[in-house]
Protein backbone atom coordinates (compact mmCIF):
# COMPACT_ATOMS: atom_id res chain seq x y z
CA UNK A 1 0.00 0.00 0.00
CA UNK A 2 1.32 3.37 -0.71
CA UNK A 3 1.98 5.30 2.58
CA UNK A 4 0.00 8.69 2.58
CA UNK A 5 3.53 10.89 3.18
CA UNK A 6 6.40 9.41 2.44
CA UNK A 7 10.04 11.18 2.76
CA UNK A 8 13.26 9.76 0.86
CA UNK A 9 16.57 10.89 1.84
CA UNK A 10 15.27 14.47 3.09
CA UNK A 11 17.55 17.10 3.12
CA UNK A 12 17.31 21.05 4.40
CA UNK A 13 20.06 23.62 4.90
CA UNK A 14 20.09 27.41 5.56
CA UNK A 15 22.43 29.73 5.42
CA UNK A 16 23.76 32.53 8.12
CA UNK A 17 25.88 35.22 6.66
CA UNK A 18 28.70 32.84 4.95
CA UNK A 19 28.36 29.90 6.91
CA UNK A 20 25.35 26.89 6.25
CA UNK A 21 23.67 25.46 8.38
CA UNK A 22 22.09 21.72 8.40
CA UNK A 23 18.37 21.84 9.72
CA UNK A 24 17.81 18.37 8.11
CA UNK A 25 19.56 15.68 6.99
CA UNK A 26 18.55 12.99 5.05
CA UNK A 27 15.48 11.95 6.26
CA UNK A 28 13.58 8.85 5.62
CA UNK A 29 10.31 8.14 6.71
CA UNK A 30 6.73 6.74 5.68
CA UNK A 31 3.95 7.58 7.35
CA UNK A 32 0.31 5.86 6.40
CA UNK A 33 -3.47 7.16 6.53
CA UNK A 34 -5.16 7.04 9.90
CA UNK A 35 -1.61 7.36 11.74
CA UNK A 36 -1.40 9.88 14.40
CA UNK A 37 2.48 10.99 14.72
CA UNK A 38 4.28 12.98 17.06
CA UNK A 39 7.63 14.67 16.50
CA UNK A 40 9.62 15.69 19.62
CA UNK A 41 12.08 18.31 19.31
CA UNK A 42 13.61 21.18 20.69
CA UNK A 43 13.76 24.74 19.26
CA UNK A 44 15.96 24.26 16.39
CA UNK A 45 15.88 20.56 16.27
CA UNK A 46 14.43 20.66 12.57
CA UNK A 47 10.79 19.68 13.74
CA UNK A 48 9.13 23.02 12.69
CA UNK A 49 11.17 22.09 9.16
CA UNK A 50 10.24 18.62 8.64
CA UNK A 51 6.58 19.96 9.34
CA UNK A 52 6.91 22.46 6.84
CA UNK A 53 7.94 20.49 3.89
CA UNK A 54 5.59 17.87 4.94
CA UNK A 55 2.86 20.88 4.17
CA UNK A 56 4.72 22.26 1.01
CA UNK A 57 5.50 25.22 2.11
CA UNK A 58 9.28 24.69 2.09
CA UNK A 59 11.07 22.57 -0.27
CA UNK A 60 14.01 20.69 0.44
CA UNK A 61 16.96 21.14 -1.24
CA UNK A 62 17.34 17.36 -2.11
CA UNK A 63 15.63 14.18 -1.80
CA UNK A 64 11.86 13.38 -2.86
CA UNK A 65 8.56 14.17 -0.52
CA UNK A 66 5.48 12.50 -2.08
CA UNK A 67 1.82 12.90 -1.03
CA UNK A 68 -0.60 10.06 -2.40
CA UNK A 69 2.25 9.15 -4.26
CA UNK A 70 2.49 12.54 -6.14
CA UNK A 71 6.05 14.15 -5.74
CA UNK A 72 5.41 17.35 -3.49
CA UNK A 73 9.10 18.80 -4.92
CA UNK A 74 8.17 18.40 -8.65
CA UNK A 75 4.59 20.66 -8.29
CA UNK A 76 4.26 24.72 -9.49
CA UNK A 77 3.43 26.88 -6.24
CA UNK A 78 -0.11 26.79 -7.67
CA UNK A 79 -0.55 23.27 -7.07
CA UNK A 80 0.89 23.13 -3.28
CA UNK A 81 -0.80 26.10 -2.47
CA UNK A 82 -4.14 24.40 -3.69
CA UNK A 83 -2.96 21.04 -1.70
CA UNK A 84 -2.43 23.02 1.19
CA UNK A 85 -6.13 24.42 0.53
CA UNK A 86 -7.81 20.85 0.26
CA UNK A 87 -6.23 17.47 1.29
CA UNK A 88 -3.33 19.00 3.69
CA UNK A 89 -3.84 21.31 6.23
CA UNK A 90 -1.24 23.37 8.36
CA UNK A 91 -1.84 24.53 12.09
CA UNK A 92 0.90 26.88 13.91
CA UNK A 93 0.08 29.63 16.45
CA UNK A 94 3.18 31.00 14.66
CA UNK A 95 1.51 32.24 11.53
CA UNK A 96 -1.70 33.43 13.15
CA UNK A 97 -3.17 36.44 11.19
CA UNK A 98 -6.35 37.78 10.84
CA UNK A 99 -7.60 40.84 9.22
CA UNK A 100 -8.73 43.92 11.39
CA UNK A 101 -12.53 43.68 12.19
CA UNK A 102 -12.33 40.52 10.79
CA UNK A 103 -15.41 37.93 13.02
CA UNK A 104 -14.36 34.55 14.17
CA UNK A 105 -16.89 32.55 11.97
CA UNK A 106 -15.78 35.13 8.73
CA UNK A 107 -11.99 33.75 9.44
CA UNK A 108 -12.81 30.32 8.94
CA UNK A 109 -15.51 30.94 6.50
CA UNK A 110 -13.35 32.67 3.99
CA UNK A 111 -10.27 30.62 4.11
CA UNK A 112 -12.88 28.06 2.46
CA UNK A 113 -13.27 30.69 -0.72
CA UNK A 114 -11.15 28.56 -3.19
CA UNK A 115 -13.47 25.76 -3.00
CA UNK A 116 -16.25 27.23 -5.23
CA UNK A 117 -18.88 27.75 -2.14
CA UNK A 118 -20.91 30.92 -1.75
CA UNK A 119 -20.54 32.78 1.56
CA UNK A 120 -23.52 31.55 2.80
CA UNK A 121 -22.43 28.27 2.56
CA UNK A 122 -19.06 28.39 3.90
CA UNK A 123 -20.52 29.75 6.90
CA UNK A 124 -22.69 27.10 7.21
CA UNK A 125 -19.21 24.94 7.05
CA UNK A 126 -17.56 27.27 9.35
CA UNK A 127 -20.10 27.48 11.89
CA UNK A 128 -20.11 23.54 12.08
CA UNK A 129 -16.15 23.47 12.52
CA UNK A 130 -16.99 26.05 15.07
CA UNK A 131 -19.33 24.14 17.20
CA UNK A 132 -17.20 21.18 17.32
CA UNK A 133 -14.22 22.97 18.62
CA UNK A 134 -16.72 24.52 21.46
CA UNK A 135 -17.08 27.97 19.84
CA UNK A 136 -20.84 28.43 19.92
CA UNK A 137 -22.78 30.96 17.68
CA UNK A 138 -22.42 33.67 19.88
CA UNK A 139 -18.41 33.63 20.07
CA UNK A 140 -17.85 32.90 16.37
CA UNK A 141 -19.33 36.57 15.67
CA UNK A 142 -17.13 38.44 17.79
CA UNK A 143 -14.14 40.25 16.40
CA UNK A 144 -10.75 37.54 16.33
CA UNK A 145 -8.87 40.38 17.95
CA UNK A 146 -10.60 39.03 21.14
CA UNK A 147 -9.74 36.11 21.42
CA UNK A 148 -7.57 34.67 23.79
CA UNK A 149 -4.78 32.17 22.91
CA UNK A 150 -6.82 29.37 23.49
CA UNK A 151 -9.82 30.15 21.78
CA UNK A 152 -7.20 31.04 19.09
CA UNK A 153 -6.03 27.62 18.96
CA UNK A 154 -9.34 25.99 18.62
CA UNK A 155 -10.03 28.49 15.57
CA UNK A 156 -7.30 27.24 13.54
CA UNK A 157 -8.05 23.85 14.37
CA UNK A 158 -11.48 24.62 13.05
CA UNK A 159 -10.18 26.15 10.04
CA UNK A 160 -8.45 23.22 9.35
CA UNK A 161 -11.43 20.67 9.97
CA UNK A 162 -13.43 22.81 8.08
CA UNK A 163 -11.44 21.80 4.66
CA UNK A 164 -11.75 17.85 5.72
CA UNK A 165 -7.96 16.95 5.05
CA UNK A 166 -6.91 14.01 4.47
CA UNK A 167 -3.51 15.26 6.51
CA UNK A 168 -3.84 17.96 9.46
CA UNK A 169 -0.12 19.20 10.22
CA UNK A 170 0.06 20.64 13.49
CA UNK A 171 3.86 22.62 14.64
CA UNK A 172 3.15 23.47 18.34
CA UNK A 173 -0.61 24.75 17.73
CA UNK A 174 -1.62 25.24 21.46
CA UNK A 175 1.26 27.88 22.42
CA UNK A 176 -0.91 29.14 25.98
CA UNK A 177 0.16 29.83 29.43
CA UNK A 178 -2.80 27.38 30.74
CA UNK A 179 -1.62 23.76 31.27
CA UNK A 180 -5.01 22.62 31.54
CA UNK A 181 -6.81 24.48 28.39
CA UNK A 182 -3.72 22.97 26.41
CA UNK A 183 -4.02 19.43 27.88
CA UNK A 184 -7.74 20.16 26.38
CA UNK A 185 -6.78 21.71 23.52
CA UNK A 186 -4.76 18.60 22.78
CA UNK A 187 -7.39 15.95 23.82
CA UNK A 188 -9.63 17.50 21.13
CA UNK A 189 -6.89 17.49 18.64
CA UNK A 190 -6.62 13.75 18.85
CA UNK A 191 -10.44 13.65 19.14
CA UNK A 192 -11.37 15.34 15.87
CA UNK A 193 -8.54 13.74 14.27
CA UNK A 194 -9.18 10.43 15.27
CA UNK A 195 -13.21 10.11 14.44
CA UNK A 196 -12.68 11.56 11.24
CA UNK A 197 -10.06 8.98 10.39
CA UNK A 198 -7.59 12.68 9.61
CA UNK A 199 -3.54 11.19 9.55
CA UNK A 200 -2.51 13.62 12.17
CA UNK A 201 1.18 15.04 11.84
CA UNK A 202 2.14 17.04 15.38
CA UNK A 203 5.36 18.39 16.94
CA UNK A 204 5.83 20.09 19.93
CA UNK A 205 8.92 21.06 22.79
CA UNK A 206 6.81 19.45 25.74
CA UNK A 207 6.53 15.16 25.64
CA UNK A 208 2.89 15.83 27.64
CA UNK A 209 1.43 17.14 24.04
CA UNK A 210 2.11 14.56 22.20
CA UNK A 211 0.72 11.50 24.69
CA UNK A 212 -2.09 10.01 23.18
CA UNK A 213 -0.33 9.70 19.36
CA UNK A 214 -0.28 6.31 18.18
CA UNK A 215 3.67 6.52 17.21
CA UNK A 216 6.57 8.78 18.84
CA UNK A 217 9.77 10.07 17.09
CA UNK A 218 12.26 12.58 18.00
CA UNK A 219 14.38 14.87 16.35
CA UNK A 220 17.77 16.41 17.70
CA UNK A 221 19.96 18.27 15.15
CA UNK A 222 18.32 17.61 11.93
CA UNK A 223 18.35 13.81 12.47
CA UNK A 224 15.33 11.55 13.59
CA UNK A 225 16.96 9.80 17.05
CA UNK A 226 14.51 7.29 17.98
CA UNK A 227 11.13 6.03 17.44
CA UNK A 228 8.50 4.51 19.62
CA UNK A 229 4.97 2.74 18.22
CA UNK A 230 1.98 1.89 20.69
CA UNK A 231 -0.45 -0.43 20.11
CA UNK A 232 -1.03 -2.03 16.75
CA UNK A 233 0.53 0.06 14.35
CA UNK A 234 0.58 0.15 10.25
CA UNK A 235 4.25 -0.70 9.97
CA UNK A 236 5.93 3.11 9.96
CA UNK A 237 8.80 3.52 9.69
CA UNK A 238 10.48 2.63 6.71
CA UNK A 239 13.64 3.92 7.57
CA UNK A 240 14.40 7.32 9.85
CA UNK A 241 17.83 8.83 9.23
CA UNK A 242 20.19 7.23 6.29
CA UNK A 243 22.80 5.61 6.83
CA UNK A 244 26.21 7.45 6.63
CA UNK A 245 29.25 5.92 4.69
CA UNK A 246 31.16 3.62 6.18
CA UNK A 247 28.55 2.78 9.03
Amino acid sequence: MTPLLSFANVSKHYHDGGRQIRVLDRISLDIDAGVSVGVLGTRRSGKSTLLRLAAGITLPDSGAIHFRGRDITRMTGRERGRLLRGEVAFVSTADWRAASGESVVDHVATSLGSEGLTMREARRRASRALEHVEIGAGDAEEPMSSLSPAERARVLLARALAHEPLLLIADEPALTPSPSERDAFYALLRESTSERKITLLMSSQEMGALQGTRILMSIASGEVVSTEARGTVVPLPRRFGAERPGQ
